[in-house]
């Protein structure tokens, strides 16, 4: 195989590996993405990684940012629309290191993780029913 002229994928190419993860959702959880926007940027912005204690941009992946559907009520005014994150270095890092996983898998699973918090689960939640990094 051949590597010459190939590159990382861009911001677009990851966007096309998040839809294509977001059009295999089966309901109910198609509905709840439908819900969330989704914003691809290279790192986590510093003022994100200073709010969460990290230090190396590179070990956030992706981030759910708004109000769990656990926690609203139809009496809420939403300040801001929920929002995930996905930061496509950290994704590429993680892939490159990990070496035993497609680069399609790894962003569907960020990507349903954080869709998870938006769902209300926490992370032990998600981890009883998602072992994917075994």
């Amino acid at each position: 195989m051949s590597w010459e002229g190939r590159h990382a994928p861009t911001m677009d190419e990851m966007l096309a590996l998040v839809d294509a993860a977001i059009t295999a959702l089966p309901e109910p959880f198609a509905s709840a993405a439908r819900g969330v926007a989704l914003q691809i940027e290279e790192i986590a912005s510093d003022e994100m990684l200073d709010e969460l204690g990290i230090d190396d941009p590179l070990e956030l992946t992706g981030l759910y940012d708004g109000v769990p559907l656990t926690q609203k009520s139809l009496m809420d005014v939403a300040q801001q629309p929920d929002m995930i994150w996905l930061f496509r270095a950290a994704i590429l890092d993680e892939w490159c290191a990990r070496g035993d996983v497609a680069l399609d898998a790894l962003v569907t699973h960020v990507y349903v993780h954080e869709l998870a918090h938006h769902l209300g689960w926490s992370d032990e939640d998600i981890a009883t029913i998602d072992r994917w990094w075994e």
